[in-house]
């Protein structure tokens, strides 16, 4: 949003007759509903969310100390909107779409209150390159040109949704900026490569399908056991500590998504920071360009106004949803869905809201379900495909999953990637625990997998499933008994499951191979481990002691199957099931 000048559509100014934190009441405003306001002498942008009689109440998206009552409000008469266009790629916003580094340039790391900038850099230029020409009739929607956005990614500029459409009269190509016209409509509109967009409205899109192709993450656990699908929805609940920062930021890195949207949502600075420092210095494994060059970062930390939090899950939303409008599939991660709804909890307790469960508003299920609701694989208006997934973190306190914005967000979502505060302290990375995870897209996505990966992909899966799930009975046997009294064939089980959760469900962000798995290598380490366990069994069943079949010296090298180079994979596992086989088979 831009501050508002006297050109703008302003309405009546108000004047302010209390303040309570971010939430501020205003006397004689002639406003409506979601309209974006400024406050005060300082100009503080707030945006209306309640209006009683003369009475209007805005959530103030800065801090509010020093406001006082009888200073002016003054409304723009626009919904709060984002800026969209070439340059959004390669930059870092806060809640509310200002570019925080072009205003660390201005005033420093310490940002003053009231300071504003348009979300995209009105004054530099982007070289344009139509791809239509005077006669052509374009519709909303429609694709007029390209803009080399960054070095990954072609920026395609779009008729805006609200045109009427039309004969295109007059096409300027090379260098302009993103206010000038570059296409005339023959019903005398203008068309520049910048829009604006309500970030609480979805974009329009022409039909919303179901999803069959899996965002591939580069992590076994997920890509094997859980997988999401593109256009999908995912929550990654953890208590503190647990990995959930980590966990999304692979998921950043590595996902086969086209463009990345990072939401640090209310987590602690020195977290958000980390991400910022490292991101910049990240390469994408697919292009070898910095993997910036196709995120967008919105940085709204637990120490920043908490009104601006709760719009920032919408900006992040909004941004997405444009470059889906493109054909571009994107990921959206939401760090944390948590704190976004204790932002939504401390506005309600200020505007005197019944309150619901834990104190939470009771439109809280609501909300949620609109945020997610917004993700999906689309056939767009221009008759391009593209998808949007979101995978939102979520921060139950005291790790316990039966609070209320977990409970909700299930209801909602379709995979649920579980974390495990007690794997996480056994250094077993990532800490998904596979006994609560679950994905509702497997059945849908089998096909994909059958065709591009393996034809007996789903049996492989059910296989280890069904090994983890036999597991999780007998420690409820050792716990009590001990191993060495369970019959030899299940203590064989405890082995195998052994080697599955090891050798296969852990993975290591740090190291350079194994921080990534393509699910080709991941059929071919659980193949290994399965030719393991069948070969075991087969010995167990000739009379070899459990003893004997399990201190093989092939079998510990199924662990070094995930850091062996993805290109050498094959033929390391082919000669382990080699060796695997001859010595069991030298045993009888």
């Amino acid at each position: 949003m831009s501050q508002a000048t006297e050109s703008d559509a302003v309405r009546e100014d108000g004047e302010i007759e209390s303040v309570s934190g971010p939430v501020v009441t205003a006397t004689d405003l002639d406003a409506r509903m979601n309209d974006v306001v400024y406050v005060g002498e300082e100009g503080l942008m707030g945006e209306v969310i309640e209006i009683e009689g003369n009475l209007t109440t805005i959530q103030v998206y800065e801090e509010t100390s020093n406001v006082a009552p009888g200073e002016p409000v003054e409304n723009t008469g626009e919904p709060l909107s984002v800026d969209l266009g070439p340059g959004m790629l390669d930059s870092i916003y806060d809640g509310v779409q200002r570019p925080l580094t072009v205003l660390e340039d201005k005033m420093g790391a310490f940002l003053d209150r009231g300071v504003d900038a348009p979300g995209i850099d009105l004054e530099k230029t982007w070289e344009f390159t139509p791809e239509v020409e005077p006669g052509d009739h374009v519709e909303p929607g429609d694709i007029l040109g390209i803009v080399p956005e960054t070095e990954s990614i072609d920026h395609k500029v779009m008729v805006p949704p609200g045109s009427d459409g039309g004969e295109v009269v007059n096409v300027k190509s090379g260098d302009h900026n993103v206010e000038e016209t570059i296409v005339e409509l023959d019903n005398g509109e203008e068309i520049s490569m910048r829009q604006e967009w309500p970030v609480r409205e979805a974009r329009p899109a022409a039909d919303k399908k179901t999803p069959r192709t899996p965002l591939v993450t580069g992590q076994r656990v997920q890509d094997g056991l859980f997988p999401l699908a593109k256009g999908g929805t995912a929550a990654i609940p953890g208590p503190f500590g647990s990995g959930k920062t980590v966990t999304q930021q692979q998921l950043a890195k590595w996902a086969d998504a086209d463009i990345v949207v990072y939401i640090g949502c209310g987590e602690r600075g020195n977290e958000m920071t980390e991400v910022i420092d490292d991101f910049p210095e990240l390469e994408d494994p697919v292009t070898g360009k910095p993997l910036m060059s196709r995120t967008c970062l919105i940085a709204n930390t637990s120490n920043m106004p908490v009104a601006a939090r709760e719009s920032c899950v919408y900006t992040g939303i909004t941004i997405a949803e444009f470059y889906r409008d493109m054909g571009y599939d994107v990921a959206l991660m939401a760090d944390s869905t948590s704190r976004w709804a204790e932002a939504m909890r401390e506005i309600s307790s200020r505007l005197e809201e019944m309150p619901g469960e834990e104190g939470y508003p009771a439109y809280l299920a609501a909300r949620l379900s609109e945020f997610y609701e917004r993700a999906g694989y689309f056939d767009n208006i221009n008759d391009t495909e593209g998808s949007v997934t979101v995978v939102g973190a979520v921060s139950p306190p005291g790790g316990d999953f039966s609070e209320p914005v977990t409970q909700n967000t299930l209801r909602i979502v379709k995979t649920f990637w579980a974390l495990d505060a007690d794997l996480a302290e056994r250094r077993h990375f990532p800490s998904i625990n596979w006994n609560e995870s679950y994905s509702l897209y497997k059945e849908q996505l089998d096909p994909w997998f059958e065709e591009n990966v393996a034809e007996d992909w789903p049996e492989q899966r059910q296989w280890a499933v069904d090994v983890l799930d036999e597991e999780d009975e007998l420690q409820e046997i050792v716990q009590l008994v001990g191993k060495d009294a369970l019959p030899e064939d299940q203590q064989l089980t405890l082995e195998v499951a052994r080697y599955i959760r090891e050798a296969f469900l852990q993975q290591n962000a740090l190291h350079d191979v194994d921080t990534n798995c393509p699910p080709e290598k991941s059929y071919l380490i659980l193949g290994a481990i399965r030719t393991f366990n069948d070969e075991a069994f087969e010995a167990l069943d000739a009379g070899v002691p459990v003893e004997e079949v399990t201190d093989i010296d092939a079998a510990p090298r199924l662990n070094r199957i995930a850091t062996t180079p993805d290109d050498e994979a094959d033929e390391f596992v082919a000669d382990l099931e080699d060796d695997i086989k001859e010595q069991l088979r030298d045993l009888y």
